[in-house]
């Protein structure tokens, strides 16, 4: 035993089974960690979907418009776990599509998605797979900006003059058939109701076909500065004090004064040139003694405000002796005059004419045909009716009909004249008498 323990052989034998353990026993730790960290040498596989994945589009810009292509698509990915983790994280990888050929003919076609820097072992799906795009010659035009404001939000009794816009012309680039239907080019200013000072703000520019629908165009500068100078009427106009009831015993009243002078009247145009003066009543029944006092002036219906509100009068008076006879006749001789001058003057005044506006009234297309289209520029607009306070309390807005007539129409944009119904008795007056009126018309059905 102790011979062959000493041989070659014995030795190499034990030599080969201390190795043979020592390479199970590695690999079995090597196997061991693997596991321990997630790892297999047969990679576990998987779907990841990707959404709102943006899309790049190649094309000759400077020359070109491309529309139709979707903003974002979904990106289905197949492969090992690991990847796709990664790749989602990551989202290295691109989603594009390829028009960069120069031999590219215009009009519509189909194109395919196509993804880059993408890892080799993952498998992509494309949702949608390819889209409907339309390629045109890009075009650049320059338009003049019209502003617009809704003018029925302006307090009563203000004016406001012709918007300014800075700067008035605009670039406008896009497809060349895109351009070609620009038939307004609109800067719409936002201002709030009771509005009764000038406005200073920026409004976006639209451009709009002759259907006033909006266009996919680019616009530059996106906005203008809009200027809109708001003012009210106004007159100034004396303040004449009225003498009513009867002074006391042993007063006379030698003279009546206001201060100040003159007010300022503030509202529609049309109801100031019907006011020559404000009259202020004064009662003497209770004067006995020069006098001093702060009245209210009473604002008249049709405007909208006043300079001042309060005035100060001023009275003189005499101390009379009232057992005299003569001067009791005299003072009743006076009293009458004035009394037949007050009802002279009453005879004289003509019969007032008062103005009621109403606002925001709908304007009503009729004579439409079946295959008409209409669309009015501005379907509402403001009225103002004068005549006799009585009549005016009687009428709101359902006795008044305003109408359009579009029955003789052709295709296209027309300024059309506004029908005025109102009741008997009394006139009016409007913002506009005339409407832009739009006509499309639908082909007819023909007979079969």
């Amino acid at each position: 035993m102790d011979k062959f323990a000493n041989s070659a052989w014995f030795m190499r034998i034990v030599a080969f089974a201390l190795a043979a353990l020592l390479f199970i026993s590695v690999n079995f730790e090597m196997e061991s960690d693997k596991k321990s960290l997630g790892l297999s040498t047969a990679p576990e596989n998987g779907t990841e979907t990707i959404e709102n994945v943006p899309v790049e589009v190649y094309y000759d810009r400077e020359n070109l418009v491309v529309s139709g292509v979707p903003e974002t698509v979904d990106v289905t990915l197949k492969g090992a776990k690991s990847l796709l983790i990664n790749a989602k994280s990551q989202r290295d990888f691109k989603v594009y599509v390829d028009l960069s050929d120069p031999e590219i003919s215009m009009g519509d076609r189909s194109v395919t998605f196509k993804i880059s820097d993408l890892n080799e072992k993952l498998v992509a799906t494309i949702d949608p797979e390819y889209a409907e795009v339309n390629v045109q010659e890009r075009m650049t035009k320059e338009f003049k900006v019209d502003a617009e404001y809704n003018s029925s939000l302006l307090e009563e009794g203000y004016t406001a003059g012709q918007p300014t816009v800075n700067p008035e012309i605009v670039k406008i680039t896009g497809a060349k058939d895109v351009i070609e239907q620009i038939s307004y080019v609109k800067a719409n200013l936002e201002i709030r109701k009771g509005l009764n000072e000038t406005v200073n703000g920026q409004a976006t520019v639209k451009a709009l076909d002759r259907d006033l629908n909006k266009l996919d165009v680019t616009i530059e500068p996106a906005s203008v500065a809009v200027s809109l100078k708001v003012s009210i009427p106004s007159k100034k106009v004396s303040i004449e004090p009225k003498q009513t009831g009867k002074a006391k015993a042993g007063v006379r009243i030698k003279s009546i004064s206001v201060d100040p002078k003159e007010v300022t009247l503030y509202g529609q145009e049309k109801a100031l040139d019907k006011i020559n003066a404000l009259y202020l009543p004064v009662n003497i029944s209770k004067v006995d003694g020069d006098t001093e006092m702060e009245l209210d002036l009473s604002k008249p219906e049709s405007v909208q405000k006043m300079s001042s509100s309060k005035a100060t009068v001023k009275i003189r008076t005499e101390k009379i002796n009232v057992d005299d006879e003569e001067e009791k006749e005299e003072e009743k001789e006076v009293e009458e005059v004035i009394v037949d001058e007050e009802e002279t003057v009453k005879e004289e005044e003509p019969e007032t004419i008062e103005s009621k506006t109403f606002t925001n009234l709908k304007i009503i297309p009729v004579g439409k045909q079946d295959n008409q289209e209409v669309k009015l520029e501005n379907d509402v607009t403001n009225i103002t009716l004068n005549g006799k306070a009585e009549d005016l309390k009687r009428i709101s807005k359902d006795n008044i009909s305003l109408t359009v007539d579009v029955s003789n129409l052709d295709e296209g944009q027309h300024d059309v004249e506004l029908a005025v119904k109102v009741p008997a008795g009394v006139t009016w007056e409007l913002d506009s008498k005339r409407v832009a009126v739009s006509v499309s018309l639908s082909p007819k059905e023909e007979d079969t």
